[in-house]
């Protein structure tokens, strides 16, 4: 069942059940989504303003792309879930199995790359919200703040889930190389969060 048609209630009660999925990919992926959709909203505040007609194209432009971004982000929940069950599924393979080293290190990298990826697109997000906090409607200007939060935590909780498969992988290489690659987009984008959430702070 895809979780992004439930109910929020619904997608809430599933998420605090037993069930391995949704879980923290995907709950990070809906949070992605609306804190995209937060900046989002500012730039539709923004269009049709005459007192914001010098960036209308540029906003126009941006809202796009966070259309995109936040199909894309929702579309992580049921990937998230698709890429997490072959892991799940390994973990009750018999240890005196000698397939099981394989299977398992296979299913932990696909794992692995439904949160990078929402963390990829979070960090997209966070560019496009710092446009919008910057040029966007005064008036909406809080949403933007709220949109910085929401990504910079779905951002954190997405890598979360990186960190704990790629302990467990053998090959460390492979490892190292994608806890590098979290790390550096955690270091420049939750800044850049924290920079809009202040800059938006500062005006009240």
């Amino acid at each position: 069942m895809d979780m992004t048609l439930a109910s929020c209630r619904e997608f809430v009660t599933v998420l605090a059940s037993d069930a391995p999925a949704p879980g923290g990919g995907g709950a990070a992926a809906l949070v992605g989504a609306i804190g995209t959709a937060l900046g989002n909203m500012v730039g539709s505040l923004t269009v049709g303003k005459k007192k914001y007609a010098a960036v209308e194209a540029e906003i126009i432009a941006l809202k796009a792309k966070c259309d995109d971004l936040q199909k894309q982000l929702l579309d992580q929940v049921e990937a998230d879930e698709v890429n997490f069950l072959p892991l799940a599924k390994a973990y009750g393979i018999p240890k005196d199995d000698p397939n099981r080293d394989k299977v398992m290190e296979e299913a932990t990298i696909i794992a692995c790359s439904t949160p990078m990826h929402i963390m990829e697109l979070c960090c997209e997000a966070i560019e496009a919200i710092a446009v919008f906090a910057e040029k966007g409607s005064r008036l909406a200007v809080s949403d933007a703040g709220c949109g910085a939060v929401c990504c910079k935590a779905a951002l954190q909780a997405a890598s979360l889930n990186v960190f704990i498969n790629t302990k467990s992988l053998k090959n460390r290489e492979v490892a190292e190389e994608m806890n590098a690659k979290a790390s550096g987009m955690l270091d420049k984008y939750c800044a850049m969060a924290d920079e809009i959430f202040a800059s938006v702070r500062a005006n009240f």
